[in-house]
């Protein structure tokens, strides 16, 4: 994936130069740089056709239509506009431009304000054809800024638009090379958390990968998709409402995984008595888990844990958060009323000591309070001793003694809540084991996983299996 760093000025005049390409600028709030850049670059009149700043609500309410829910930052909108000036460019150049690969590009950004309440996100949209006539495709993201000043973030938007037009049309046969560029010349000042690449001139790869490529080049911590292989957005679909996240290997999901899904779901839901609509629940894939022993992350290894999950119907986080402080400070802008985090009774005693020999130099209690706060809870669920066969709870696991009564006390406090309906005759099964099995074609493991995937394990080769 070697490419040469190509400055923003010099994309910009590429396009500009590149004779069918034609499109139309159309930004809203703070995104009023892209067009500049491709102005500045000289010879513009053999790319833009249009720009234009509905800055105004109620202008822009006119031109795209009534907002419901008042969020002029958003998906919707973004769709919007997309929709409307793409109507127009083929209305009213096709026939005048029928050699033309049009495009449309949108924006809809806020900026850090004076007072600092708003950090800076927004959403960028590019709507294209690759050839004329071709299939329409579609590129769509959403940004965080990262500076700290007005002028800064609206000068990263300009380079960031330029990036998303010059990757659709010179890299879109590498999608790697197209996630990776984007941050061209601003790398650290964004955070790019979603990312779709769409239409007919993208069937060839999974669109999955997206996600794993924003994660692994570190245009961002967190990325989803749902069960369809689709990115999705926090803001969208989280926004006040309550989570569960499961982390784990998933390297195959067992029936020990199910397990733990369902009875910390289950307890989750009673705890929080709350309607099954106000409920959501996802499994984290970490990077740490994809690498595992080797420095380089394997695409299929990934497909194949994200192909098992989507069978059993559940959205995925992928995450580089290696502590859960950073998944939660990424789900902080989105005012989860209730937060569950579901981990293993080994991974919560692991946390507990490292954070009490790490943090004796007074700083005990501000480093608890950044992972345990009052709408977030640590689910623990227990694990079996494999040479005595013990059960290990949240309640009787070992803690260091200088840290017991802290302990006790998140634990009182249902901090840290024992997963109680558990299935104790399955705590025998260890994911390794099975995977060995699997590969091995060793008879009996297909009653160690989930039924719904044992036919999907054979059929697509999982894991390695060659039965």
């Amino acid at each position: 994936m070697d490419y040469q760093m190509i400055k923003t000025e010099q994309k910009a005049l590429d396009i500009n130069l590149n004779d069918p390409i034609y499109g139309t600028f159309a930004e809203i709030g703070a995104g009023q740089e892209v067009a500049r850049n491709f102005f500045q670059a000289g010879a513009a009149a053999g790319t833009i056709a249009k720009t234009m700043s509905a800055y105004d609500k109620t202008y822009s309410d006119a031109i795209y239509g009534l907002e419901p829910s008042g969020r002029y930052v958003s998906e919707s909108r973004l769709y919007k506009m997309l929709d409307h000036e793409w109507s127009l460019m083929e209305e009213r150049l096709s026939a005048s431009r029928p050699d033309a690969t049009f495009f449309v590009f949108a924006d809809t950004v806020q900026a850090i304000n004076y007072t600092r309440t708003i950090k800076g996100n927004g959403w960028m949209g590019l709507r294209f054809r690759l050839k004329p006539n071709g299939p329409v495709n579609d590129m769509v993201l959403h940004v965080k800024m990262l500076d700290t000043n007005n002028r800064l973030q609206q000068e990263a938007i300009g380079v960031l638009g330029v990036n998303m037009i010059y990757a659709s049309f010179y890299y879109n046969e590498d999608p790697e090379k197209m996630v990776h560029s984007l941050v061209n010349n601003i790398k650290d000042r964004v955070s790019i958390d979603l990312l779709r690449i769409n239409g007919e001139d993208f069937n060839y790869f999974d669109k999955r990968l997206i996600s794993l490529y924003l994660v692994k080049h570190k245009l961002t911590a967190v990325a989803m998709f749902d069960v369809n292989k689709s990115s999705i957005h926090a803001s969208e679909f989280l926004y006040k409402e309550s989570l569960m996240v499961v982390r784990g290997n998933f390297r195959p999901p067992t029936i020990v995984t199910q397990d733990v899904i369902d009875s910390s779901f289950t307890q989750f839901k009673e705890e929080t008595s709350l309607p099954d609509d106000k409920l959501n629940l996802m499994m984290e894939m970490t990077m740490d888990y994809l690498k595992g022993e080797h420095a380089e992350i394997d695409e299929k290894d990934f497909l194949d844990r994200a192909d098992m999950l989507c069978a059993l119907g559940y959205k995925v986080l992928l995450s580089d958060c290696a502590n859960h402080e950073m998944l939660i400070n990424y789900l902080s802008d989105y005012k989860i009323a209730n937060l569950g985090i579901v981990i293993g009774v080994r991974e919560l005693q692991s946390i507990i000591t490292e954070k009490y020999t790490q943090n004796q130099d007074g700083r005990l209690l501000v480093a608890f309070g950044e992972l345990f706060s009052q709408n977030i809870k640590i689910y623990a669920y227990p694990v079996q001793n494999a040479e005595t066969h013990a059960i290990m709870t949240a309640e009787n696991m070992s803690v260091p003694d200088g840290i017991r009564f802290l302990y006790q006390y998140l634990l009182e406090s249902k901090q840290i809540v024992p997963v109680k309906s558990f299935d104790q005759s399955i705590l025998h099964i260890y994911p390794m084991d099975v995977l060995r099995d699997i590969q091995d074609n060793k008879p009996g493991w297909e009653s160690k996983v989930p039924e719904a995937l044992v036919h999907l394990i054979k059929d697509k080769q999982l894991f390695g299996y060659s039965g």
